[in-house]
C-alpha cells in the first residue's frame, strides 16, 4: 500500500512526516514533490495505520519535511499541517 517516512507523536496528536530531499531546485524545491498523488497515498497509509492500531480516533495531521542538499549547504524546513487528509 506504501509507507510514511516517520510516524511521531505532536502532544494528543499523532504526526505523519513525508521527508522529501533534493539536490538542487531544477524541478523545485522539495515539497513540491508531495503533490496530490503522493498526498492520496499517504492519506491511505495513515488511515490503514489507525484502523489497525484502533486509533481512529485519535488527531492526526500531516507533514513535510523539505531537506535541500546543495553546494552552498544544507536546509531543511519543516511544513506542519502541510495538507488535509485526502480522501479518495
Amino acid at each position: 500500500m506504501g509507507e510514511v517516512d516517520i510516524v511521531a507523536k505532536d502532544e494528543d496528536t499523532l504526526v505523519f512526516i513525508e521527508v522529501k530531499t533534493r539536490r538542487s531546485n531544477t524541478y523545485g524545491p522539495p515539497q513540491l514533490a508531495v503533490n496530490t498523488s503522493k498526498q492520496i497515498q499517504l492519506s491511505k497509509v495513515a488511515l490503514n495505520f489507525l484502523k489497525e492500531k484502533g486509533l481512529e480516533e485519535i488527531k492526526a495531521r500531516f507533514d513535510v519535511v523539505a531537506v535541500e542538499l546543495n553546494p552552498s549547504g544544507k536546509r531543511i524546513e519543516l511544513i506542519k499541517d502541510a495538507f488535509e487528509l485526502k480522501y479518495f
